[in-house]
């Protein structure tokens, strides 16, 4: 799996963002162009500390668990898995404002490549630099792969 600390990973996701337009049409799952852009962004906000979930009670953390490896791993994901309810997106969004949006806090993100400590994720735990990398990759590459980039 790639990692979007790695100058071509990253570049390549930068890449495809920019080839997406505001009339892109979703291959599978509810939401347009614009609400996925703004979806991507929450994950990323996790890593950077912008944005703090509720822990879950043990009994989910420990649920959870058996799942921690398929968000780094090298196998897709499916199309169409159940989305965590503080990342749904319900409102109209203006793609060019998320577009923009999401290329920022993905520049944010690999530019912390170097650093070597993370914050456990509230529902996942620990993490390792390289896990997030991968992690992050994984996820706005199954979304872009959703519209088509």
């Amino acid at each position: 799996m790639e990692s979007l600390f790695t100058s071509d990973a990253y570049n390549e996701i930068m890449s495809r963002i920019e080839k997406l337009d505001g009339n892109a049409k979703a291959k599978w799952g509810k939401m347009n162009v614009s609400q996925m852009l703004a979806h991507c962004n929450f994950p990323l906000q996790v890593a950077l500390q912008d944005l703090k979930l509720e822990k879950p009670n043990a009994f989910k953390r420990w649920l959870f668990s058996f799942f921690k490896s398929s968000l780094y791993d090298d196998k897709p994901w499916k199309q169409s898995l159940p989305t965590s309810k503080e990342f749904i997106v319900h409102d109209c969004k203006e793609f060019t404002t998320e577009k923009s949006r999401l290329k920022k806090i993905i520049e944010r993100f690999h530019n912390e490549k170097t650093r070597l400590e993370w914050p456990p994720h509230p529902m996942f735990g620990a993490f390792t630099q390289e896990q997030w990398g991968k992690m992050q990759y994984k996820h706005l590459d199954h979304h872009l792969k959703q519209f088509g980039a």
